[in-house]
């Protein structure tokens, strides 16, 4: 897993404002449960704000990673208690999409804007 920093990022294929809409995941970033999304695109690039339910989350790094370099704290990050629990409730929401280990995703860490 690399990290990047904003140098040489793609461009954005969707807004900050679509990271995260799922209403229990909004629950759980609002819970501190999650802290990380994947996503297959770029929504947001470190140091933008995201605004759910009016608390502030800035996206702290945005990296490339696998699925298959996911790890069970990786899993954590997304607000799940293992990686199979990550996987169920990923292909539950995209019914025809398999887990492909080689598929890689964008990884937008974030965190509670301190006031």
């Amino acid at each position: 897993m690399t990290k990047k920093n904003d140098v040489n990022l793609p461009e954005k294929t969707c807004s900050i404002e679509r990271l995260v809409t799922v209403k229990e995941d909004v629950q759980r970033v609002l819970n501190g449960e999650k802290t990380a999304t994947r996503r297959n695109g770029v929504y947001a690039y470190p140091g933008e704000i995201m605004v759910l339910e009016g608390k502030e989350f800035k996206v702290d790094a945005l990296y490339a990673q696998t699925l298959g370099e996911m790890t069970e704290e990786d899993a954590k990050q997304e607000g799940y208690e293992t990686l199979e629990a990550y996987k169920q409730a990923i292909l539950a929401l995209h019914p025809n999409m398999p887990w492909v280990p080689k598929m890689s995703v964008w990884v937008h860490e974030f965190s509670a804007v301190q006031k």
